[in-house]
């Protein structure tokens, strides 16, 4: 290792729920609130905006390892289960690999995944437009080579929000947890820097984005999942081509 190389951050984030100890997570610190937002929804432990009240960092601001907790309260009037989570994990630790370590059964994975109503088709020129987008949109990776990102856009292109972290789902959970938060649209398409796995269309799935698009491969199951829930599922999108797996009628290549 040379004087000037950059090194990503990896610190744990321990996520509770109505102060009870819920998951750990190995993440880049950054958007916290995000990525517990997004976790839990992508969890089926919340469901919407209206089911948190806030989310923020507990404990002493002079103690070693503050901001490595948060605390996620619910929404008034609404109790969360954390037992929606605990029921389909063997365990609470969740790594910055890891999107479905410790499920029970493939039968859990598909429990929240619902065929997402197709959109408008997706012009080719534009798809790729985004993969070049999320790719500005990564300066940690410039520095350190060692993170991954993903951004969702609207059909139109434009981009919703976009995140790093060293953990390919904890990008993807940021991004759509941000856009929870700030209520803001609806996205129609989830690019990600890196591969496509079933977990990575499963959390798409869940907030009803019609089409996932990877800089690198996918994988059997992914395929499997998005054919079976209406999804456009591509990678390998470099440069002016790409590899359609699935749903290609979702996309016009004129």
């Amino acid at each position: 290792m040379s004087e000037a190389d950059e090194l990503a951050i990896e610190e744990p984030l321990e996520i509770r729920v109505a102060d009870e100890a819920l998951a750990v997570t190995m993440r880049t610190p950054g958007e916290d609130e995000a990525l517990a937002a997004g976790f839990l929804l992508a969890e089926g432990v919340i469901d919407s905006r209206a089911d948190v009240g806030s989310i923020a960092h507990c404990g002493d601001p002079a103690e070693p390892g503050f901001g490595n907790i948060v605390n996620v309260t619910p929404g008034p009037g609404v109790f969360l289960d954390p037992t929606r989570l605990a029921t389909s994990r063997r365990g609470t630790l969740t790594t910055s690999a890891c999107g479905v370590c410790g499920r029970r059964s493939i039968d859990d994975l598909l429990a929240r995944c619902e065929p997402v109503a197709p959109g408008a088709p997706l012009a080719l020129e534009r798809l790729l437009s985004c993969v070049t987008r999320l790719q500005a949109e990564q300066p940690l990776f410039g520095h350190t080579g060692a993170t991954h990102g993903a951004a969702a856009f609207s059909a139109a292109g434009e981009l919703l929000a976009s995140a790093e972290d060293v953990g390919r789902h904890n990008a993807v959970d940021k991004v759509f947890g941000r856009l929870l938060l700030d209520a803001g649209p609806s996205p129609a398409l989830l690019v990600v820097s890196g591969r496509s796995s079933f977990e990575i269309v499963q959390k798409a799935a869940v907030s009803r984005v019609g089409a996932v698009v990877g800089v690198s491969g996918t994988t059997s199951l992914a395929v499997d999942l998005a054919d079976r829930l209406g999804l456009l599922l591509a990678g390998f999108a470099r440069g002016e081509s790409l590899a359609v797996y699935a749903h290609p009628e979702h996309l016009v290549t004129t």
